[in-house]
């Protein structure tokens, strides 16, 4: 697939490349991302290399994985969003914001248009994000994009080398008022009536 730019009101959302490595090395610096994110830490140059030179392109390429470096007006680094191909149908979203640009509504817009695209340029009919239990900030950010939590998976990411439990939630076209690529018949909303009990 090529690559696209997406627009916000107030963002610039493009691929990530190698005129990008500084500013991706020194935002990831950050511990908190290090923390949160699968990303390697200690969080190395080569690693910024391998991520703006290699995997981020090689995504797009193979149409497995679109990175969007979040940018402002100014093109200063704001964050990175990436949506991976999952199964058929569905993708999953994830994100990191730069320390110094947190608490702008920008990764909520970004997360917006991004999921956004899913729908209408990759006809998904699903887009899933799942965050490490207590990464309260991501769970903020999928509340207020409109993503309908829907539990708790046990043992279910692995972040450098370690197991652990993480939220997951879905948004739908339906969510942002777009239609779906396949029909959609939702669960009943009632609990079907329980039948007899055997002793």
């Amino acid at each position: 697939m090529q690559p696209v730019t997406l627009t916000t009101d107030r963002l610039v959302l493009r691929p990530v490349g190698p005129r990008d490595t500084e500013a991706v090395h020194a935002a990831a610096q950050d511990p908190d991302i290090q923390r949160w994110t699968t990303i390697p830490s200690p969080y190395l140059p080569e690693h910024a290399r391998g991520f703006t030179e290699q995997l981020a392109p090689e995504g797009w390429a193979d149409g497995t994985l679109f990175t969007f470096g979040v940018f402002l007006p100014d093109h200063t680094l704001a964050g990175v969003n990436s949506l991976t191909m999952r199964s058929l149908g569905t993708v999953e979203i994830g994100f990191w914001t730069a320390r110094e640009h947190r608490g702008r509504g920008y990764t909520t817009e970004a997360v917006l248009a991004a999921s956004r695209w899913a729908f209408t340029g990759l006809a998904v009919d699903r887009v899933e994000w799942r965050a490490e239990v207590g990464n309260t900030a991501s769970r903020a950010v999928a509340e207020r994009a409109g993503f309908t939590l829907e539990g708790t998976l046990r043992s279910a990411v692995n972040n450098k080398g370690v197991r652990r439990d993480c939220w997951v939630g879905s948004l739908l076209p339906s969510d942002l008022g777009l239609p779906s690529a396949a029909p959609y018949v939702p669960a009943p909303s009632t609990a079907p009536a329980a039948g007899p009990s055997g002793t």
